[in-house]
């Protein structure tokens, strides 16, 4: 490494993670991750998308950072990677201090930008921080590093990477366990609803492993899959989760979040990955680390699409037209639409599983369709994929038709709204949904954490906490568009835990359905904002009158 030695805390940051690592020579786009086999994403950098993230600007927090061309001398021979601004917490970077090469590897995944090693988003503006903390918990110092990123590009930063975190050891709480509660955690919750920002978090794995904020509520968890028969499918063994009760009663807490709500958002490619160092020289690596900035650069790609539509949309006399708005910026949004397009069962050329083009397993080789997800209503997500892969071109597609309110809505589409106490929405779609069709619902909102500011300068400070209020409950149904009790319901997904329903499921006769939002418990404010997104198959037949 360059610059400054690292404590304890630092080598967990970076080898948990960061887990296996083997160099090669004059690595090619034609072992990517980003290509019809990985995450598909290689297809919207070209033509007629033309989608590399430009004028987007997203974060990275770490122990460390990149290099940054005019401060230090690595960056010189790194032609790779070239980042926008770099930070020390929430002080500009010293020259030379803090470089890292984990980091400027997950760097090189967002917007790496060579022939031979190409990021997911190659022109986007990527923002670093270095924590640089000592032998003991710097929780602290990190959230201080993530507000003051989130803060960047006139308070215009669309996600955050964080590809490193806190060992659950080093927690300073008495009986520290994985519940939401530590502060970077707390955080991170807070900041993505004030900052509107979305975390992406690289997903615990190892024994113990970097568990915090990976218990966080409002960002996402990333699990990461390798390749069977080349094609990016499988859950790695290395990831923490296990379908076995034993398993998961023994961890409880300590590798896996405290009770029965579930902590992996989604699944990308992190198995012999295409990175480059310090120096820009290339290599390949293994770990969640570098499956959250697929997600991150993927957010990247959206985001720039989002703004092309806005600025078509957006008239000095009239504002924002639907389907386009502002909402189209909301990180909850982003959240829905990544998930609810994430690919489960490969289907079979008939569309009628939404198109998906692969099927993905389980370390134990079990599809999502043997899961307690698919079969539980209490259970929104997969303990080990989440809602499945991510696919970059999907996202692109369930994001596309824009912003749809409720009322009659088309067969794909996406809303950001509130639902109140004694209040329900409902979107009825459009057409007569397709026997046999699979339909997929996802529903997000946030738990409402509040900082205690002590000098009321209205950002987090060194010394001050925050103060958890708690997470409302609402529920999600897929129902017939002739019925109004919810015990009729085709399908639905009521976690009483977690903040994200999904629904995926296989629609029993051709007809017309509509899916409510419904508010089921209050912990907070009465009013609870939330994202729906939704991808259906409509039948063939016409549309029988109502």
């Amino acid at each position: 490494m360059v610059g400054k030695k690292w404590g304890r805390s630092a080598i967990l940051g970076v080898v948990g993670i960061a887990s296996a690592s083997s160099w090669v020579h004059g690595a090619t786009l034609q072992n990517t991750s980003l290509d019809a086999d990985g995450v598909d994403a290689l297809r919207l950098q070209r033509p007629p998308y033309n989608l590399t993230g430009k004028k987007i600007a997203i974060g990275q927090v770490e122990i460390g950072r990149p290099p940054m061309r005019g401060i230090d001398k690595a960056a010189a021979r790194n032609q790779v990677v070239a980042i926008t601004r770099a930070f020390l917490r929430d002080q500009p970077a010293k020259t030379n201090a803090n470089l890292d090469g984990h980091a400027a590897q997950v760097a090189s995944v967002m917007i790496g930008n060579s022939k031979a090693l190409k990021g997911i988003a190659p022109d986007a503006r990527l923002y670093s921080a270095a924590a640089a903390i000592p032998n003991r918990s710097g929780q602290a110092e990190e959230c201080l590093a993530a507000q003051h990123l989130a803060m960047q590009n006139g308070g215009d930063l669309r996600a955050i990477n964080f590809s490193f975190g806190e060992s659950l050891q080093q927690d300073p709480r008495p009986n520290a366990r994985l519940d939401g509660n530590a502060l970077l955690t707390q955080c991170i919750d807070w900041s993505a609803r004030v900052h509107n920002v979305v975390y992406v978090v690289a997903g615990n794995q190892g024994k113990g492993g970097i568990s915090i904020p990976t218990d966080n509520f409002n960002g996402m968890n990333i699990a990461f899959s390798r390749r069977v028969d080349g094609i990016f499918s499988k859950v790695d063994f290395s990831n923490i989760g296990d379908n076995s009760p034993r398993i998961l009663k023994r961890n409880d807490g300590t590798e896996t979040i405290l009770g029965d709500r579930r902590g992996i958002s989604l699944l990308a490619p992190g198995s012999k990955i295409p990175v480059a160092n310090l120096e820009g020289k290339q290599s390949t690596t293994v770990g969640t680390s570098f499956a959250a900035p697929h997600v991150t650069g993927a957010i990247a790609l959206l985001q720039e699409f989002g703004d092309r539509q806005l600025r078509t949309r957006c008239q000095r006399d009239r504002g924002c037209q639907l389907p386009w708005r502002l909402n189209a910026r909301r990180q909850e949004v982003m959240k829905a639409v990544l998930i609810n397009s994430a690919e489960k069962i490969k289907d079979k050329g008939d569309g009628l599983r939404l198109g998906m083009t692969r099927t993905v397993i389980e370390k134990t080789n079990k599809t999502w369709l043997d899961s307690d997800a698919y079969k539980d209503a209490k259970i929104p997500l997969n303990i080990q994929m989440g809602a499945g892969q991510l696919n970059v071109f999907r996202a692109y597609q369930q994001f596309s038709p824009g912003e749809w309110k409720a009322g009659t809505v088309p067969a794909i589409g996406w809303d950001y709204a509130t639902v109140g106490k004694t209040t329900i929405q409902e979107y009825v779609l459009e057409k007569p949904l397709q026997q046999g069709s699979f339909v997929a619902i996802t529903l997000v909102w946030n738990r409402l954490v509040e900082l205690l500011d002590k000098n009321q300068s209205g950002d987090y400070d060194l010394g001050e906490i925050f103060r958890d209020r708690g997470l409302n409950n609402l529920d999600l149904y897929l129902m017939r568009v002739e019925d109004t009790d919810i015990a009729k319901s085709v399908w639905s997904s009521v976690s009483d835990k977690d903040s994200v329903e999904h629904i995926f499921h296989q629609i029993p006769t051709t007809g017309r359905y509509k899916i409510r939002v419904q508010f089921r418990a209050q912990a907070n404010e009465p009013i609870q904002p939330y994202a729906l997104s939704w991808w259906t198959v409509p039948s063939q037949k016409p549309s029988p009158k109502l």
